[in-house]
């Protein structure tokens, strides 16, 4: 009986995204349609499933991989202090302000919900309707974050400024409350251990870091696909995180949290978090959701006339506690979207569980309550992603043009500049001569800077940019500042050496580091070289309709894919594919992967829209 319930489990998570698809049903996530089912599946409805010690040790396994790879999608990046002066870029192309870093609106946003969740439980409280304060605090100010991922994935969010922060909004939402727990549990359980005993978690996170941070630069070397050494990895830390979580204590969601911080800090390559991702929502994850909604037994709950009266006090609560957001987000985001992320941080469910587990163990809580707090949290989660959907739209600076910063206004870098204006890119130029600023200023936005230090570079918010140009004359200033650029956190370096024992004192160094070095002699006798060899060349270079374009492939839509079968494939032609630094020729049959850098040629309008496609990280 345990194979067949698990069977049609299993069945039921591979039609559930085709019946999906095949209806167009988008208002709703993934992961809530299969809580859906798993209640017209379980004994609310046709009671096709009962859970039994294998599923449910299987789905135990699900919600510990959906915790770590919750750690796993955190940009740590968004932590790194920046300036909180706009440059021209950002005044010009701002919905609202953007000194309201994703970090900060979403530490802003989670102190509301903590001080409404505290006044909801006390309201609770003095009305006789819940008398547990602590735990109606704590699960009026969870958010599932699960949930909030495949949302924001759904929509191609987690890289953009709102994904990220709704996504560190629901971080904080089912990392507090998970804390908040354990302390619970230990001040008020029998069997927890002493509170300090919690910093072992972070201490074995600490080691486990420093000991594998070299993993990744070598791992590639002797990797092979036998052994699959960095999937290996991510379980030896999972495992050894929750061991260390429930020996102490805690709970075995907040190791496995930990556990994706440290991988992802580690900083794992795409492929390996491609692979992880399959491992969840492949196999485990689907198995928990769908398994929380067979063990919501419905026709017991709602015999109560107690839980009838509790679920929708309990909803307003849990939407309520979160509406404090709305405000706060407002400050960077349209009223619309603040309004789609409020109504998305509302959903609950991954931590409410975990949450219920815990206290009807230590008998906190009755069957009625606890029925009741988990249909109020289904309730938000069919609810809240349909708020969500209906009235997000994209933000207009999601929409902005890549920004390149130049370095040095000279006869190497204005032109260039000029032809980039034209296109998809929004350029600025900065020059520490009068002279140069006199001449070129009319033609390109150029700011005359008295120094060109790091430090008034960052002041002066030069290093916030998508694309650094170090083309300055003096070779040994360009590769100073291409360090500091580096170490600032900018993605993209472009450096000009014209002096070639600079170059090559220091070429490996930056390569290493991933800046992209040029000499521009060398360039010509390439180029020169290629018109020789290739005569064809030149009319390309020349041709007005057409040209060469470079693009890194950041868009999922398209890896995996072949070239033959991309949608654009007859509108360009990929002359060569660039991965891990080794040149591929391309035929039909080759498969993009994520991280590719193609080359190719077409026409100029269209490929800017591909490049675009392309491009766009989701």
């Amino acid at each position: 009986m345990d194979q067949v319930s698990l069977v049609i489990i299993l069945l039921a998570a591979l039609l559930i995204p085709l019946i999906m698809a095949k209806f167009k049903i988008n208002s709703l996530p993934t992961a809530v349609m299969e809580i859906i089912v798993g209640i017209v599946i379980g004994p609310s409805v046709f009671n096709f499933v009962n859970t039994s010690d294998l599923i449910s040790q299987l789905s135990t396994i699900g919600v510990i991989v959906l915790l770590f790879l919750s750690g796993l999608e955190i940009d740590f990046s968004l932590f790194k202090k920046r300036r909180t002066a706009l440059t021209p870029l950002e005044q010009k192309n701002a919905v609202n302000t953007p000194k309201y870093s994703p970090v900060r609106l979403s530490v802003y946003a989670y102190s509301t919900i903590i001080v409404l969740s505290l006044l909801l439980a006390a309201a609770f409280k003095v009305s006789s309707l819940f008398s547990d304060f602590w735990l109606a605090a704590i699960l009026f100010g969870t958010i599932s974050l699960g949930i909030v991922i495949a949302a924001l994935k759904e929509q191609e969010l987690l890289s953009k400024a709102f994904g990220q922060t709704i996504l560190l909004i629901s971080v904080f939402g089912e990392l507090v409350p998970m804390m908040g727990l354990t302390l619970y549990a230990s001040v008020y359980g029998s069997n927890s251990q002493s509170l300090w005993l919690l910093l072992l978690i972070l201490a074995v996170a600490a080691l486990l870091l420093l000991r594998f941070k070299p993993f990744f630069r070598f791992y590639q070397n002797i990797n092979k696909s036998t052994t699959q050494l960095d999937i290996r990895l991510a379980f030896f830390l999972i495992v050894t995180m929750v061991t260390v979580a429930e020996s102490v204590g805690a709970e075995n969601i907040l190791g496995a949290f930990v556990a994706g911080i440290v991988l992802k800090l580690l900083n794992p390559s795409e492929t390996t978090r491609e692979r992880l991702d399959a491992i969840g929502y492949g196999f485990f994850i689907p198995i928990f959701f769908i398994t929380t909604g067979v063990d919501l037994n419905l026709r017991t709950l709602l015999t109560s006339g107690k839980t009838l009266l509790l679920i929708p006090l309990f909803f307003l609560a849990y939407m309520v506690a979160k509406i404090g957001g709305y405000w706060v987000l407002k400050l960077r985001f349209k009223q619309a979207n603040a309004l789609a992320g409020t109504a998305l941080t509302a959903t609950t469910m991954t931590m409410v569980l975990a949450v219920l587990r815990v206290a009807k163990s230590m008998k906190t809580i009755t069957s009625d309550q606890s029925g009741a707090f988990l249909l109020a949290a289904l309730l938000t989660c069919v609810i809240s992603p349909l708020i969500f959907n209906k009235f997000y739209s994209a933000e207009k600076e999601d929409l902005v043009k890549t920004a390149v910063h130049f370095i040095g206004a000279n006869l190497s870098t204005v032109p260039v500049a000029q032809q980039l204006r034209k296109g998809w890119y929004d350029v600025s130029m900065y020059t520490n001569h009068p002279e140069n600023y006199q001449t070129y200023h009319a033609q390109v936005p150029v700011t005359l800077m008295e120094n060109f230090t790091a430090q008034d570079l960052q002041d002066h918010g030069v290093f916030d940019t998508d694309i650094l140009v170090l083309g300055h004359i003096d070779a040994e200033r360009n590769y100073e500042l291409a360090k500091a650029a580096k170490a600032y956190g900018v993605r993209r370096i472009i450096v000009r050496f014209e002096d070639r024992n600079v170059l090559n004192e220091h070429e490996d160094e930056l390569r290493e580091l991933g800046v992209e070095v040029y000499n521009t002699p060398e360039a010509n006798i390439t180029l020169l070289r290629a018109l020789i060899e290739s005569p064809s060349t030149l009319l390309l270079l020349n041709d007005t309709e057409n040209s060469i374009y470079e693009v890194r492939v950041l868009n999922h839509l398209y890896t995996d894919v072949q070239i033959k079968n991309l949608q654009f494939a007859q509108d360009i032609t990929i002359s060569q594919v660039i991965r891990n630094r080794k040149l591929i020729a391309p035929n039909g049959n080759t498969t993009i992967m994520y991280g590719d850098r193609l080359i190719f040629t077409g026409n100029k309008q269209t490929a800017a829209q591909i490049r675009q496609a392309l491009a766009t990280a989701n």
